[in-house]
């Protein structure tokens, strides 16, 4: 795990892509403040950049000095979760322009999955995470799923977790305004 690790924050601080087991599915990630990695994501996907990512952080802390005017509600949410839970937010700070939506609200996790915080705390700020596959293309179940476009279009692949045959479901998703609002996306 230590090497994966070390071997992504390499590629993440080079610009690159990587592919890396998350919380939730096996997901394609980048710096979150680099605009060119993550048009790299939006490019390898083939996906619309009108729509935006996701960005996990690695604690609480990173999580209060990336979102402005973070809702109380939002630590009650985090605490009760019984499953990753992605928070959508009115207003963030230090993410890159096209990883935020054009209302400028942006969804961000708070990764609770050991390789992701030590991966994210190491490299100091935010990753991008959007799961492993072409836009339209089913999400994979694990690393056998995942279509060699997207195996051979990133920069470094992790090792760690591929033969895990569990597989994992996608986040809840909840937007957060900061008059109060909350509406379930997912």
């Amino acid at each position: 795990m230590k090497e994966d690790i070390q071997n992504c924050i390499n590629t993440l601080r080079e610009g690159g892509i990587i592919l890396y087991p998350t919380d939730t599915v096996w997901g394609i990630g980048c710096d979150a403040s680099n605009p060119q990695a993550i048009q790299k994501i939006y490019d390898l996907k083939g996906r619309t950049s009108s729509k935006a990512l996701i960005t996990l952080v690695g604690s609480e802390v990173m999580l209060e000095r990336t979102v402005l005017n973070m809702p109380e509600i939002s630590w009650d949410l985090i605490e009760s979760a019984n499953r990753p839970l992605t928070l959508i937010y009115d207003e963030v700070k230090g993410i890159a322009p096209n990883a935020i939506a054009e209302d400028g609200s942006c969804g961000i996790r708070l990764a609770k999955d050991t390789f992701c915080q030590q991966l994210i705390q190491r490299l100091g700020k935010p990753i991008i995470s959007t799961s492993a596959n072409v836009s339209g293309e089913e999400t994979p179940k694990d690393f056998r799923s995942i279509s060699d476009t997207i195996l051979k279009g990133v920069d470094f692949v992790v090792n760690y977790r591929q033969n895990e045959a569990t597989s994992q479901k996608s986040s809840n998703i909840i937007k957060l305004k900061n008059n109060g609002e909350i509406k379930i996306i997912r």
